[in-house]
């Protein structure tokens, strides 16, 4: 299985990445196999460097809040209207509940068009997530955990070839991280928030929380932290995180690629 961060930033896209959105391939059955997590601002155009748009093989979406999903209002633009090589293939795209509303809703806004609640379903595949309800996507085994956010939101179990990726989407502590980052190969965590300065809670982890669930969840062997906005110094947010994790905090970048 292999990661490529396609965007890490942040509530916004930054100077330096795209918000969030994250490559992850596998072969089987001949061929290689595209599922992408997340498609916030910035990341259509970086996903291009990676992978041609018609070769995804589905979207998972973490939550509704245009950080993570605004994104497919221009793949859906790609999808329809391409001159030479569109239609393309409808695509499946896992959400939470009304997904396909909410981002009819925003394609209408951006293309001046009425925001039909089913106006992109020709385009693209919408399937509702439920919490613990894994479901399969060519070799990949993805198992959604709902997660502590103030909208529905989810975090991602990912398997296959026998690793576990585990993307936690936006989420501050709760018991759920537990199962849900529990014997990870790597951890993508939310680390939006630090410590001292952000007090508010039930939103985002801090490095140091997002280290204290991966501990107590066992088994998790790197944690990488992510999501982290363009205001925030990363290495604020790996210090924070160093005070607890016992190995090398790692940090995600735009555009580079991880095997696991």
């Amino acid at each position: 299985m292999r990661l490529t961060i396609i965007g890490c930033s942040g509530s916004f896209a930054g100077p330096n990445s795209p918000a969030s959105s994250y490559l992850v391939q596998s072969e089987h059955e001949g061929r290689t196999w595209n599922l992408v997590l997340d498609m916030g601002p910035g990341s259509l155009g970086a996903l291009q460097r990676h992978i041609e748009l018609d070769a995804i093989d589905a979207i998972v979406i973490s939550h509704l809040h245009p950080d993570h999903c605004l994104d497919l209002t221009g793949l859906f633009v790609v999808t329809k209207y391409h001159p030479t090589r569109g239609p393309l293939p409808r695509v499946p795209v896992y959400g939470p509940q009304d997904t396909a509303a909410r981002m009819s809703r925003a394609n209408g806004v951006t293309l001046c068009e009425a925001s039909d609640p089913h106006g992109m379903d020709s385009e693209f595949d919408f399937r509702t997530l439920v919490s613990l309800d894994a479901f399969q996507v060519g070799p990949f085994t993805i198992t959604p955990h709902r997660v502590n956010h103030p909208v529905e939101a989810f975090g991602f179990r990912v398997e296959a070839d026998g690793k576990v990726l585990v993307y936690t989407g936006d989420t501050d502590s709760t018991p759920d991280l537990l199962p849900l980052l529990r014997d990870a190969d790597l951890v993508l965590a939310d680390s939006a928030f630090c410590e001292e300065r952000d007090e508010v809670r039930d939103i985002h982890l801090t490095g140091r929380r997002a280290a204290e669930a991966a501990v107590a969840a066992t088994g998790v062997q790197r944690l990488m932290l992510t999501h982290i906005p363009a205001w925030n110094d990363p290495e604020v947010c790996r210090a924070q995180a160093a005070q607890v994790w016992p190995s090398k905090v790692e940090l995600a970048v735009s555009d580079e690629v991880h095997d696991i």
